[in-house]
């Protein structure tokens, strides 16, 4: 999980860091009404930690986990924390996986 170090990020931003097109942030803007970018006045979208964290739930629950969106709403609605536990030890975990591949991979370039 990429540590976010700004306050605010362009829809393009958002997108790869999730890793998902920008007109799928669009639609689950009009879907997830936690999901509520900032506007500028020439209507641009500026996303802030927070609003990346809440994306990153919403990808874990219909992309990993296979959820519908209604169902995905529920979930969230009646069990955010839940969820949010579940999506930041997952992604520790995937964090860990990625670091021991690298250590793999670093291990396995010496011994040719």
């Amino acid at each position: 999980m990429d540590t976010l170090e700004k306050k605010y990020y362009k829809i393009s931003e958002v997108a790869e860091i999730v890793g998902i097109p920008q007109s799928t942030l669009r639609f689950w803007e009009k879907e997830f009404p936690s999901v509520k970018p900032k506007r500028n006045t020439h209507g641009s979208r500026f996303y802030t930690p927070s609003d990346i964290e809440q994306i990153r739930m919403i990808h874990y629950l219909v992309k990993t986990k296979g959820m519908k969106l209604d169902a995905a709403k529920a979930q969230l609605k009646v069990n955010r924390n839940g969820v949010s536990k579940k999506y930041e030890a997952i992604a520790r975990l995937q964090s860990i996986r990625d670091r021991l591949q690298q250590m793999l991979d670093g291990l396995n370039s010496r011994k040719v």
